[in-house]
């Protein structure tokens, strides 16, 4: 058999395909990725095919022998043939099974490749190891090579297990690795100081790796064997369905696809064809941080020296207005602020007050107050103090009371969270009378209600619901739930999957959790049927143990790969609505230089095709993705308000240090 050409594709179904479908657009130095969310049988990336040279499933034996070397014509085949048929040999059956299975006779034998061409258009996949094998074992040396141990041994102090593969490839199984599978291929990719794939030559192969591979994962995340009690005491018995996700209840989810279709706000129907189009890009006057949007006439670009006030169109942000300049001389409480970046801003009071938090030093997350911005004056004034029972404390996040409060005109409360702490801050006194800032001396913040919890919790981050609810993620990696009656007690506590969640956001109506950390991002489904046969969210009642397993959202290896050194996940956000009714319809999030973006309805989709074949928790790899030129600060999208007849989805709004741009979403026949 002769050698394959080496442009055919190894794509997700390993055939040769077409790539009619795939729109690529090159806006300045914004390159938008078209095609993620439909997902042809290859992909194409920056214009281009993930191209394997020498994939095919040829052995190594076949492919070194071409027709050059040997050549034949069909008489002299069929004369050959003649003959030995006339002879009535018999052969044993083996011949079929080697070319099928060369690596028969040698242990965990894969075909290993190699992604070599980083972004630029002669990127391709090249074949590193024709024949190889790949190992466990457990070590406590990642990098070197002196102190391998059998995977059967056991060893002493601190170790982990680490996947060998030939002499090229040794990396700590973890959810770094972004190990993903195409069991139709029989392969997995997966990043170790570069992007590689590994191809088995038999369904038994891949997998008894695969299910190795989860063992060794599940052992370095949490530090227990891999087995069943283990996974319960990891879980907890009313979250079986997180560790075996075959057992799990997934009918909420489809019934939560019902509600969508059913709700007022999804009368703009969900098309699978939608693009990215960039409106506006301008540049910023110093180093942005951050975003403010707003759901009135402007949003606020925070920057390490001040904030950029710009206007809000139904197209995106863009015209500068005012700067308010944190070294200005009439701004006489801003002591901290001109020495350290705010890294909260929250818009209040219909969005005519900004509360800015910054860090008692550089480096560190915690604040001992806040500063109060009148955006009508440009003015900061006052600086508030937390404290509680005369003692100061303090804050490493701050949040509206609900999804909707910087609307409300007369609003003066917010909430606070710590690392042992949950609160509502009230800039009222304990009467309820607005405090005389011009005379007070660094006025001091009431504490409203809350909880402070002797130890353990080491929340992170948290948002609230329509209504007030809260959820808040931790350290740990667990979801808590809180009703808006009471902060000292979780109504649901989802365990962790070993990750810290570094950011949490919720759906107006409760029902959805979106959780960020550094390497995937976790979607929750809150509902559950009481024992009434009422439908509830985990806000409101103890869910028990009819809990839907988690999905996952992920970027494929090559992508958080090229995404950049600072590749990890940052603040996924739902779209912004703030009504009754209304649905969000997108997901964003930021990885280095990319921001992804997802459908929300196809992601809640079970027959989705991204799912199909996987096993364990359902990853989601659909997604756009928006490539910048810098590494992206932030990304969030407008208020539902903003969107036009002919877009399902407001404005997106994406920040690097020095520039902001808008994206429309169109949807293209």
């Amino acid at each position: 058999m002769g050698r394959k050409k080496e442009n055919e594709s190894f794509g997700d179904s390993g055939k040769e395909s077409k790539f009619d479908d795939f729109r690529v657009c090159e806006i300045g130095k914004v390159i938008i990725l078209d095609g993620l969310g439909h997902r042809g049988p290859t992909r194409r990336r920056n214009g281009r095919r993930e191209n394997y040279q020498d994939v095919s499933n040829e052995t190594p034996e076949k492919s070194s022998s071409t027709g050059r070397n040997r050549p034949k014509t069909p008489s002299s085949l069929d004369e050959v043939e003649s003959k030995l048929k006339a002879l009535k040999l018999k052969y044993p059956s083996t011949t079929t099974r080697t070319q099928q299975s060369p690596n028969c006779n040698f242990k965990n034998g894969v075909k290993l490749y190699l992604h070599i061409g980083g972004n630029t258009p002669k990127a391709k996949w090249v074949t590193s190891e024709k024949l190889t094998s790949y190992s466990f074992i457990k070590t406590s040396k990642i990098n070197g090579q002196d102190e391998e141990e059998d995977s059967e041994s056991e060893s002493e102090g601190v170790s982990c297990w680490v996947l060998k593969v030939s002499a090229k490839v040794r990396a700590k199984v973890s959810v770094e690795m972004q190990l993903k599978t195409f069991k139709e291929q029989r392969r997995v990719d997966f990043v170790a100081d570069g992007v590689w794939a590994m191809k088995f030559f038999s369904d038994e192969d891949y997998k008894v790796f695969n299910s190795k591979y989860q063992d060794c994962l599940f052992e370095n995340t949490f530090g227990y064997e891999s087995n069943e009690a283990n996974k319960v005491k990891v879980y907890g018995k009313d979250f079986v369905g997180w560790a075996n996700p075959g057992k799990a209840d997934d009918s909420m989810w489809e019934d939560a696809e019902d509600d969508f279709l059913k709700s007022p706000g999804s009368v703009t129907p969900v098309r699978g064809n939608q693009d990215l189009q960039e409106e506006f890009e301008e540049a910023a006057n110093g180093g942005i941080q951050s975003l403010a949007l707003g759901a009135l006439d402007n949003s606020f670009l925070v920057g390490s020296s001040g904030i950029q006030v710009v206007k809000n169109f139904s197209h995106g942000i863009h015209g500068k207005g005012a700067y308010v300049n944190f070294g200005s001389e009439n701004h006489r409480n801003a002591s901290n602020l001109v020495h350290s970046t705010p890294k909260k801003a929250l818009l209040m009071r219909a969005e005519t007050n900004m509360l800015l938090m910054s860090p008692m030093n550089e480096g560190k997350l915690h604040s001992t107050g806040l500063h109060q911005l009148d955006i009508e004056t440009g003015k900061i004034i006052t600086q508030w103090r937390f404290e509680k029972d005369g003692t100061d404390i303090t804050m490493r996040d701050i949040a509206n009371d609900s999804k909707g409060a910087q609307l409300d005109p007369s609003g003066s409360t917010f909430l606070g969270l710590d690392d042992n702490r949950l609160c509502r801050w009230d800039m009222r006194d304990r009467h309820g009378i607005v405090q005389n800032l011009a005379t007070a001396n660094t006025p001091v913040l009431n504490w409203t209600q809350g909880h402070q919890f002797s130890r353990g919790t080491n929340f992170q981050c948290f948002a609230s619901t329509g209504d007030g609810s809260i959820v808040v993620g931790s350290h740990d990696g667990k979801i808590r739930l809180y009703s808006i009656n009471s902060m000292r007690q979780a109504k649901t506590a989802f365990p962790g999957l070993g990750s810290p969640i570094t950011h949490v956001d919720v759906t107006f109506d409760g029902k959805w959790i979106l959780g960020t950390t550094d390497t995937y991002l976790i979607l929750i489904c809150t509902l559950f049927t009481d024992k009434d046969g009422k439908m509830k969210t985990g806000f409101n009642g103890r869910m028990g143990n009819r809990i839907a397993a988690p999905r996952l959202l992920k970027l494929t290896p090559l992508d958080s790969h090229l995404a950049g050194v600072n590749n990890k996940f940052q603040k996924a956000q739902f779209s912004w609505v703030t009504e009754n009714g209304k649905q969000e319809r997108h997901l964003v999030a930021t990885a280095g230089k990319f921001s992804a973006i997802w459908n929300f309805q196809q992601v809640k989709n079970g027959s989705h095709e991204c799912y199909r074949n996987q096993e364990g928790l359902k990853s989601c790899y659909c997604y756009k993705v928006v490539l910048k030129d810098d590494s992206i600060v932030d990304s969030r999208f407008m208020h539902d308000k903003f969107a036009v007849s002919d877009s399902p989805e407001a404005p997106l709004v994406i920040a690097t240090p020095m520039k902001v741009s808008s994206f429309s979403i169109s949807s293209r026949r």
